[in-house]
Formats: C-alpha cells, sequence, structure tokens
C-alpha cells in the first residue's frame, strides 16, 4: 500500500471504504453512536482515522483493500438498486454469496440491458462515473421510426432535447429493414435516459436498448445475469 494510502481519512470514509455501507450510511452509524475508536465512541464523521481500531458495533473495521472491479450482464427487467418499494427484482439480488458489498458505476434504466460495472470503492466508482473522465460507453439499440439523413452529422456535433444540452454523440447503422434499425451508438457523458432522448430528438423510438463497453471493458459473451471479475482495474 503507497504512503497516501497512509493519510488521515474522515470516519465515514474510512467505514465506507472498508465496504461496511455507503457513507451515507456511515454517518447513520455514527450519529446512532454504533462507532467507536480505540474503545472510545465518535460522534462526528469529520472525526479523522489516522491509525486508530476502529469498530462498529463492537466489530473492527479492516482498512480498505485494493479496489475490485466487477462486470456484470445486466438483464432487462432489473433495477440498479440496493432496494426498491415495489419489491422489483434488483441487480444486487443476482450478486452470488460470497462477493464482497459492492457499488454500481452509474445506473442502466429497468429494461435497459448489457454491461454494468461494479467495485468495492466509491472513489473508483465515483471516477469512472464522471464525464471528465471521458470513458465511452456503447449501445446497441434497436429502434423504430424512420432514420433522418443529417443524424450522424447532427449527433456528432452535440445537441439539445427538451432543454437538455447533450455532447457530441457517434451514431453509426448497424442493420436496418421497414421502419427498424439497429444503431450503434457511442457515448462519453452518461446521463440519465441519455440514449432514448439523443434518438428521440430524431423522432425514434428505442426498443432495445443494450450497453456493449464502458471504457476498456467489454461485455463479450458474459451470460445475462452472471458477474465476473475484471483483474488488473487498480
Amino acid at each position: 500500500m503507497d504512503d497516501s494510502a497512509k493519510k488521515p481519512v474522515r470516519l465515514a470514509k474510512f467505514i465506507a471504504d472498508s465496504g461496511i455501507c455507503s457513507r451515507r450510511d456511515a454517518e447513520k452509524l455514527i450519529a446512532q453512536g454504533r462507532v467507536s475508536a480505540d474503545g472510545q465512541k465518535v460522534v462526528t464523521p469529520a472525526f479523522l482515522v489516522a491509525g486508530q481500531v476502529i469498530t462498529v458495533d463492537g466489530a473492527p473495521v479492516k482498512p480498505a483493500q485494493m479496489p475490485r472491479l466487477f462486470a456484470m450482464h445486466k438483464p432487462p427487467g432489473c433495477l440498479v438498486t440496493n432496494s426498491d418499494p415495489q419489491n422489483r427484482p434488483t441487480v444486487f439480488q443476482l450478486i452470488p454469496k460470497g462477493f464482497p458489498r459492492l457499488i454500481a458505476v452509474g445506473r442502466l434504466d429497468f429494461n435497459t440491458e448489457g454491461l454494468l460495472l461494479l467495485t468495492t470503492c466509491g472513489r473508483l466508482a465515483r471516477e469512472l462515473e464522471l464525464p471528465s473522465s471521458h470513458l465511452e460507453r456503447t449501445y446497441r439499440v434497436k429502434v423504430r421510426g424512420a432514420l433522418p439523413d443529417d443524424m450522424m452529422r447532427r449527433a456528432a456535433a452535440g445537441l439539445k432535447y427538451k432543454g437538455i444540452a447533450y455532447r457530441p454523440a457517434r451514431i453509426k447503422i448497424d442493420s436496418k429493414s421497414v421502419g427498424r434499425a439497429w444503431l450503434i451508438v457511442t457515448l462519453t457523458e452518461g446521463k440519465n435516459h441519455e440514449v432514448k432522448n439523443i434518438l428521440a430528438a430524431f423522432g425514434l423510438t428505442v426498443e432495445r436498448l443494450i450497453r456493449t463497453s464502458y471504457g476498456p471493458h467489454n461485455l463479450g459473451d458474459l451470460e445475462p445475469g452472471n458477474i465476473v471479475e475484471i483483474k488488473g482495474c487498480s
């Protein structure tokens, strides 16, 4: 572990990075008086951890290990969330027992399928999500409607839809028939419903949406619902 990992870190972040829970939930644990440092109860999430033994409900918290990254083939009909008030299925219910606590990198809509990255490290998740990372996301999209002749040119220049500005996107025609087409769409931003909205700006309706890659990581032949670790991510 490098020297930067030994620098003092805020308690809530220390707990979250260990994989026990999210930072928000760590702050709740601290507020509930369930966290101690060297046997003394801590009442502020800003408390700096610098070598103390941290416990939650009396159980020692292990310092964060090197980040781990996983690829899942998200099937349609499930949410990227830990729980749902409507009891709809979630991707986290697909993770086999024995896996570490994982954080999703971004989101895929309920009926969107394909590559979903998950990691043990909140910092890594944020870095991969940020538009400033310039990581390309590529989707294979089945659409209904007539393809405008200027679609690719307009998408490449960036456009606005319902008052929201979208960065330039690359669109390629994979195949087409009367009233239907499969497109390859590549983005670098990842706003909510971005693919659907960009295509809606051209009068197209998305019938199926599959993410095939995220940065250097590809879906490949990973079967729906399966998850594998990506080695050498840190």
